[in-house]
């Protein structure tokens, strides 16, 4: 797969926007691991390689396990994540797939069960970041970075 577009050469200052919005998420309190998680999912839901190559690494720097990562794709089935997550991945998979529906009142209240309003935006914001990046990169066609041992195989 050849990059259309290197968006951070032709429009830095589109790169600096989608940034500025990522950098609030990043300093808005909510849990690393968490957010990780978030971006891991939206990411599968797009198909964005990029993303889920990243973000799982960043993941997993951050003590995050294999194994819940490998069983993200059906958290639902899976006994390893806490109440917090599970809303916080139901409100994810709602905005990622917002076409499907909006997002039911159900979803809201899930996720209003387990955050502050002030934590339901920031969670949001996290959604929304994530989802722009993964439309850049899959529109753009933004390869994943993969260590070499990986990529030769």
């Amino acid at each position: 797969m050849q990059q259309r577009i290197d968006i951070t050469k032709v429009s830095a200052t589109a790169f600096q926007a989608v940034n500025a919005l990522q950098a609030y998420v990043d300093q808005s309190g909510l849990d690393a691991k968490l957010r990780e998680l978030i971006k891991i999912r939206a990411s599968q839901i797009n198909g964005c390689a990029y993303c889920i190559a990243m973000h799982t690494r960043d993941a997993r720097k951050l003590g995050e396990s294999d194994e819940r990562m490998h069983l993200l794709d059906a958290w639902r089935e899976a006994p390893v994540f806490t109440a917090r997550e599970r809303a916080a991945l139901t409100w994810t998979e709602a905005i990622t797939l917002i076409t499907q529906g909006h997002v039911p009142d159900k979803v809201f209240e899930e996720v209003r069960q387990q955050f502050s309003e002030k934590e339901i935006i920031d969670l949001t914001a996290a959604i929304v970041a994530i989802n722009t990046w993964n439309r850049l990169a899959i529109a753009f066609r933004v390869p994943p970075q993969l260590s070499s041992a990986r990529a030769a195989a």
